[in-house]
């Protein structure tokens, strides 16, 4: 994976988008890696949580304009399909994904932050969806995620005039939770990512939610009981709640 390290810190995996040269673009070898990267994360069961960022002063600057410039339809359209594959597999991956958002999150950057469950932003951080001013729209979901964010009236100001904002107005509109001094960006997600919780209650919130987004509610509230009742098999929910009932807490769970 030469364009994405993976490194562990004890419960928690930190993936860096590693091609700083290039601001970290994503050209078709660093789809690749994030690809199996995310496959290498969900294989090591001692990884409850993922931070995404960026190295250098880029989180991701956006897709590869260099690679991209002399596609014909049917390769633009390949190279969609993908970056949107791999996107979806980061969507709903079993475990959280924090970003922490560093620097330049524009085009591809910004969808890629999108794909995240929490967003954290450097005050350095910039955001947008500049595609319209090179001739394209959005490729890998900003069509689709940016409205469901910040709902359709901004998505559409942001993508129709290729507007870029900073952080504090990224905060504003939803896009991103917090914003911090870049110095202590990472701390703030090293924070937020410490896996305290029972991981199996966690993961199924996550995929009640990310079901939820795509459906009707009755759907999504059949799918939350699933869910719901599933924990109650589950060595975490019994320890927890009859720790509870004898004025206790647990101090650590089984994540089983």
């Amino acid at each position: 994976m030469a364009f994405v390290d993976l490194e562990q810190r004890g419960s928690i995996g930190i993936l860096t988008m590693n091609r700083p040269e290039a601001l970290n673009a994503l050209n078709d070898q660093v789809l690749r890696d994030l690809d199996a990267a995310l496959d290498a994360v969900e294989a090591n069961d001692e990884i409850l949580v993922v931070i995404l960022t960026g190295a250098g002063r880029s989180f991701v600057a956006g897709a590869d304009i260099g690679q991209m410039k002399d596609f014909t339809s049917v390769q633009a359209k390949k190279f969609g399909a993908y970056g949107n594959s791999v996107f979806l597999k980061l969507e709903n991956f079993p475990k959280p994904v924090i970003a922490a958002v560093n620097g330049f999150a524009l085009g591809g950057g910004c969808e890629l932050a999108m794909s995240c469950d929490i967003r954290l932003a450097s005050e350095k951080a910039k955001f947008g969806q500049p595609e319209v001013g090179l001739g394209i729209t959005p490729g890998f979901g900003g069509t689709q995620r940016l409205a469901r964010i910040v709902g359709v009236s901004n998505a559409m100001e942001l993508i129709l005039t290729a507007k870029v904002i900073k952080a504090e107005e990224a905060k504003e509109m939803g896009l991103v939770s917090h914003v911090y001094p870049a110095e202590e960006l990472m701390d703030k997600a090293m924070e937020l990512a410490i896996a305290a919780n029972a991981q199996v209650a966690v993961r199924q919130s996550k995929a009640a939610i990310r079901h939820g987004l795509q459906t009707d509610m009755y759907t999504g509230a059949a799918f939350e009981a699933e869910a719901f009742g599933l924990c109650f098999s589950t060595e975490d929910q019994k320890d927890a709640m009859t720790a509870f009932v004898n004025k206790d807490k647990v101090t650590s769970f089984k994540n089983r």
